[in-house]
């Protein structure tokens, strides 16, 4: 995934997948069903939600340990050690819908990823992505309350490493041929959010 492999312990869902959930849940196609990718799946705790709904799921990280746990976790779902890295298409085909949430500040290259994405959507297709938020008034808020070197550490191993603004991410999906659809801005009031999510569509005559 041209990105961390993050160690995991718990199949379960994380905190953070719990004020994430209403908001991603109310974006996927209704009625659920047909063929979703969970990128970025780590240890699969969300691929079993998203397959509760009736989503015919595959999952890809680049980690085996995560991998193997998902497996472990959930025989129906598909669980792929991959990278998401332009061709991936040629190996797991394309999708209606792909959910990547959290997952896109811990890549190395983020136009790699964007490409690669392009590639996997079918035409018509949407993209719901996720990512920790950062804007000029949280920002702010963190720098004056002492906080902005805890958030912004680097000590912590296999961390983030991109920061990404509304304006930075629409960016790199337009550039790769996505439309821009919706934005979310999740946990907390909307000025301090913990996380956006980013709803994007690959339009039906566009970048092959």
């Amino acid at each position: 995934m041209t990105a961390c492999g993050l160690p995991f312990s718990d199949p379960t869902a994380a905190h953070t997948h719990a004020y994430l959930w209403p908001v991603v849940e109310r974006l996927l196609p209704s009625p659920a069903g047909g063929r979703l990718l969970d990128l970025g799946c780590g240890n699969g705790a969300f691929a079993q939600r998203l397959q509760s709904l009736g989503f015919q799921v595959t999952g890809v990280y680049p980690s085996p340990s995560g991998v193997g746990q998902a497996r472990s976790a959930s025989e129906a779902a598909e669980f792929i050690e991959a990278s998401a890295e332009p061709g991936l298409a040629g190996r797991i085909g394309t999708f209606p819908v792909i959910v990547s949430l959290e997952v896109i500040e811990h890549v190395f290259s983020p136009q790699s990823f964007s490409r690669c994405v392009q590639e996997l959507l079918e035409p018509g297709g949407r993209l719901i992505l996720s990512t920790p938020y950062h804007g000029y008034w949280k920002n702010l808020a963190l720098a004056l309350s002492g906080k902005l070197d805890g958030h912004f550490t680097a000590l912590w191993e296999g961390g983030h490493i991109k920061f990404w603004s509304v304006e930075t991410l629409t960016r790199l999906f337009t550039q790769a041929g996505l439309a821009r659809r919706s934005v979310h801005r999740v946990g907390r009031i909307p000025v301090l959010a913990k996380s956006m999510v980013l709803v994007f569509e690959k339009p039906h005559s566009g970048p092959a």
